[in-house]
């Protein structure tokens, strides 16, 4: 299953160096050179992930990231020469999910995009419109493109939002525990922070819940954990 990188970058040097480091590790890689031109190619390609500089002709990185983050759960990898932690540190929060400095060692930018994709999930495979799709009463997730679509709506999710929904509903009849998608999120050894997903759903529910006419939301199973299911099955205190 070949994955795909737009690598976002106006530096030709920079930009072939990334080109012939990925393509040599197998991956099927576009470039474009500004915010415009990858615009085009996010939405005839759909990739699995994107390296963006922040220093691009025509928008500043960070605010495109944010706008990113807006329209598309594709992660999304910074890539910058700034020394600001500040650059870093806003980069995250506008919903980045990780932040490369340059310049920077091969294996670390190769093992970063790894753990990236690895919480992304599969990528889609042979050239189809996607890996995998759920779809549980009026709500469809679709792996491949990281999508998640509500009657029509498309969701505007973060990735660990959307990683929470699509595990839910990879099985819609079981319910899982905070640990369980702690782990969904963020791997093993996660599970001490398990209670920083009661956040991600409350978010979730009111994202799904802004959708006039939807059918489906999460629910609460209390003393258990959480499941999707109609929207006007009983919702308890906490899990």
């Amino acid at each position: 299953m070949a994955t795909n990188v737009l690598i976002v970058e106006d530096d030709d040097a920079v930009a072939q160096a990334l080109r012939d480091v990925l393509e040599t590790e197998g991956y099927t890689v576009w470039r474009a050179g500004s915010g415009a031109e990858a615009d085009a190619i996010q939405r005839e390609r759909h990739p699995n992930l994107i390296l963006l500089d922040i220093m691009l002709p025509d928008v500043n990185g960070l605010v495109y990231c944010s706008d990113l983050r807006r329209r598309t759960n594709t992660p999304v990898i910074l890539i910058s020469g700034t020394q600001r932690q500040t650059d870093r540190v806003l980069g995250l929060r506008l919903g980045a999910d990780e932040f490369i400095s340059k310049p920077f060692d091969v294996h670390e930018l190769l093992a970063r995009i790894e753990a990236v994709l690895r919480r992304a999930g599969p990528p889609p495979s042979n050239g189809g419109p996607s890996a995998e799709v759920h779809q549980v009463g009026d709500l469809v997730i679709d792996m491949g493109r990281h999508e998640a679509v509500l009657r029509d709506h498309v969701l505007p999710l973060t990735p660990s939002q959307f990683r929470i929904l699509a595990t839910l509903a990879s099985r819609p009849n079981e319910v899982f525990s905070r640990e369980d998608l702690a782990r969904a999120v963020r791997g093993k050894g996660e599970a001490g922070k398990s209670r920083a997903i009661d956040v991600h759903i409350r978010r979730l529910r009111q994202k799904l819940d802004e959708v006039p006419g939807r059918g489906t939301t999460i629910v609460t199973v209390r003393g258990y954990g959480y499941k999707l299911g109609p929207s006007g099955s009983a919702v308890g205190a906490s899990a």
